[in-house]
Formats: structure tokens, C-alpha cells, sequence
């Protein structure tokens, strides 16, 4: 039986959890394969703390260069995240002849374009199933399953942190911050959740997803950001009487010469499939136009679900190293020639919900409302509460679609005014996900 010897750089939590799955599952990974992975040399720069599994001890080293430079291995393992030294490393193990698999979704939303012409070049292949929603296999399955497909519509839940901490605040009607402490403590958020909660790591993945469905090179600068910090419990109360469900959500739209591409918390029917993805699970919701809508579900993270995935990158580049098939390619290619036509949020036309915080006199809904309809925005709906609150109180609206420039320069007016006490809160909406 044929031996591939692999190399990992990053012992952490996917790296043990992708030496887990080697070990665990090695007689049906053989039986499959037709071969055997062999795990050459792991390095990272703590041997010390206890991953759960047990390894040699011969194989271990701090040194990155004793992967990058051993000729025996075939394929390495970028599994240590950031963007340097990964970067470096990837770069020239490729030089050096060597296939990657990587799971940095950063690195690739920043230097795709380098890295894939370092590959092509170099004549090595890149497996980056694990880049995307952990577990899910969403990469091989825009690349291969989906291709006969236009792609129509991208939606995805893909940021596990977020999600839980919205499921937790729409089931207990608890606060943002209280939450978090408790995700924090759990260990599904980072002691710096910045990247989760507001919005740049599900910025990365759909840049990701965008390049393959789209076929445009995707600037991250183009993708519209917004986090779910401010989002309150009134919110989650208000969208919940509208019939909505709030989910942190990557939303892209094949647009004719133009493309939506765009983060932010979102309110979808409360009877869509995603409004009932909760916890830390991850969910791309797609729609094909010869398929149709399909849906992936799994867990977006976590050493075993994402360990799958690299391990399934590494069978499928053994698989071609066993058979001798070299320069073999998926059918769509992360990174397109053509430079992808981003368009402007104060383009994107969407359903708005508006919480105004406002002082409670006579007349000031009908001022809200003239200024809405000095803008051509349309009001759907409203709910305004009984005066048992002194002082300022919340006036909601749902309004008919709307471009985003109109309603930055309605609410740029409206903020203004002497009745109204804080910045008022905009969540767009999506009613009719095809």
C-alpha cells in the first residue's frame, strides 16, 4: 500500500482534531483512499500542553522549516492561522513542490490571488474545504456539485459566536454584553470577539464564497460590514411581534453587471429554514438556477468538524498523488481574472426596520413618517408603545423596500431633530429568500 507523507504546521485545536480523525478513522480512510496518510512531522511552537491525542515524540519540532524543507513530504498542513508567518510558509512550501491544505480564511480573502498564482505556477494544488464552515462541505459542493449551476442567491449563517449569542438573547431575552460573558466563559467566543461579533469573520468566508459562485475576484474592502453589538433585546422583542427572526447573515446576489455582497444582522421570516439554525451552528442557504434552493447545515467549528474537512482535502490530494494525475483542477477556480463589480450599500434596496428613541409629544410620528415620505420610503407597518415610559420611548417602523441612500439621508435628518434622543437603529430585511 502506497504511503503519502504529510507535514502539519499548528498543533491547536484543528490540528489535534485532524490528528484525531487520522488516527481514529485510518482503516477506512485506507480502505477508501487506496493508500495510507502518514503524518510526517508536526510542528508548532508549544509541545508541551496536552491536545488529547498522543503523537510520537521524534516527529515533533518548534521549527516550521523541518516541514517546509523535508523532501519526503508531500503535502502540508497550514493550520496555524493569521496571515504571518502562513502566508510565508504556504508560499514556499509550494515552491517547494509541496501540496497545501489550509483552513486560514483570512489569508485567503486577503492574498487569494497570490497564493492560487503561487500554485498554478509551481504546479501544486491548494485544498481549502475548511476555510468555509467547518464541517460543512460547502467548498467542494460550489466547485463541483453546483457547477452547471448560475448562482442566483447566497445566504449564510457562518459565524457560530454570533449565532449563539443571538439565539441566547432571542430564547432568554437577555443583553448583549450579558451573553457574551457567558459565550466567553463557555469558550465559544474569543477573549477579543472582535472578528466574531462584528461581522469581519463572516467577511472573510463570504469572500470566499462569492469568488466561487460569482467568478470575481472579491477586494474585502468591497464587502459591506456591520456587527451585531448593537442589537438589543428590544429588537429581538419588535422583529419577533413583526413575524422575524434577527441572524447575523453573509448575503450575496448575482445582480446582472453587479454584485450585493454585504454582512450585517438581518431579519428573516421566523419560518425560513435559518431562522431555526440556533447555537453555534453554521447554515448556507443557495439557490441555483437549475437547482433551486438548497440548504447546508452543520457545525461551523471545532476541532473534529473542521478536522473533516482538511481531512477530506488531504484523501482527495492523495488520491491524485496515488494515481499519478497531476495539474488535476476543480471546476471553478477561487480566483478570476476579472475584478468583480461590487455594489455600494446605498444601492442595496431592502424592506428596513427603524427603532426611533424619541421624546413622547403629540406629533412626532407624523413628523418621522413626513420625513420618511420626503425620501419615497414607504411604511409598511408600525408599533408604538403606550406612554408608561417617561421621557424618550421606542417607535418602530417597517417600511416598504427602500434604497440605502434614501434611508441614510432620511435618518441623517431625522437624528437631527430635537425630539429624537439616541442614533436611531436600522436592521435590514430580508422577506422572500427564494
Amino acid at each position: 500500500m502506497k504511503e503519502i507523507k504529510i507535514g502539519l504546521i499548528g498543533f491547536g485545536t484543528v490540528g489535534s482534531g485532524v490528528v484525531r480523525v487520522l488516527q481514529e478513522n485510518a482503516p477506512l480512510i485506507e480502505q477508501r483512499l487506496g493508500g495510507r496518510i502518514r503524518l510526517h512531522r508536526i510542528a508548532d511552537i508549544d509541545l508541551e500542553r496536552d491536545r488529547g491525542v498522543q503523537v510520537p515524540h521524534e516527529i515533533l519540532t518548534t521549527d516550521a522549516e523541518a516541514v517546509l524543507s523535508d523532501p519526503e513530504i508531500a503535502i502540508c498542513v497550514e493550520l496555524m492561522g493569521g496571515i504571518e508567518p502562513a502566508r510565508t510558509f504556504i508560499l514556499k512550501a509550494m515552491k517547494s513542490g509541496k501540496h497545501v491544505v489550509t483552513a486560514n480564511k483570512a489569508l485567503l480573502a486577503l492574498h487569494g490571488a497570490e497564493i492560487f498564482a503561487a500554485a498554478q505556477e509551481y504546479g501544486v494544488r491548494i485544498g481549502f474545504e475548511a476555510s468555509v464552515g467547518g464541517g460543512i462541505p460547502i467548498i467542494r459542493s460550489l466547485r463541483e456539485g453546483l457547477v452547471a449551476n448560475r448562482i442566483i442567491s447566497i445566504f449564510g449563517i457562518l459565524n457560530g459566536t454570533s449565532n449563539y449569542i443571538l439565539s441566547r438573547m432571542t430564547q432568554e431575552k437577555k443583553g448583549f454584553r450579558e451573553v457574551l460573558k457567558d459565550a466567553q466563559r463557555l469558550g465559544y467566543a474569543e477573549a477579543d470577539p472582535t472578528l466574531d461579533v462584528e461581522g469581519i469573520d463572516t467577511a472573510h468566508k463570504l469572500a470566499i464564497l462569492a469568488a466561487l459562485a460569482f467568478g470575481i475576484r472579491v477586494d474585502l474592502n468591497d464587502i459591506f460590514v456591520e456587527g451585531i453589538s448593537a442589537i438589543t433585546p428590544l429588537d429581538i422583542q419588535y422583529s419577533s411581534e413583526f413575524g422575524y427572526r434577527i441572524k447575523l447573515l453573509a448575503i450575496g446576489k448575482g445582480d446582472g453587471a453587479k454584485v450585493e455582497l454585504r454582512v450585517h444582522p438581518t431579519m428573516l421570516p421566523a419560518h425560513h429554514l435559518l431562522s431555526t439554525v440556533e447555537g453555534v451552528y453554521n447554515a448556507i442557504y443557495i439557490s441555483g438556477d437549475a437547482v433551486g434552493p438548497t440548504m447546508f447545515y452543520g457545525q461551523g467549528a471545532g476541532g473534529l468538524p473542521t478536522g473533516s474537512a482538511v481531512v477530506s482535502d488531504l484523501v482527495d490530494l492523495c488520491g491524485d498523488i496515488i494515481k499519478g494525475i497531476k495539474g488535476r483542477g476543480s471546476h471553478l477556480p477561487l480566483v478570476s481574472s476579472q475584478q468583480g463589480a461590487i455594489k455600494a450599500i446605498d444601492e442595496v434596496v431592502t424592506p428596513c426596520y427603524l427603532r426611533f428613541t424619541a421624546l413622547d409629544r403629540p406629533g412626532v410620528l407624523s413628523t418621522i413618517s413626513g420625513i420618511l415620505g420626503k425620501h419615497e420610503i414607504g411604511i409598511a407597518s408600525v408599533i408604538q408603545k403606550g406612554r408608561k415610559i417617561k421621557e424618550a420611548v421606542p417607535v418602530v417602523m417597517m417600511t416598504h423596500e427602500a434604497k440605502g441612500s434614501d434611508i441614510h439621508h432620511a435618518l441623517s435628518e431625522i437624528n437631527s431633530l430635537d425630539i429624537i434622543r439616541a442614533k436611531t437603529t436600522v436592521i435590514r430585511v430580508e422577506g422572500d429568500i427564494a
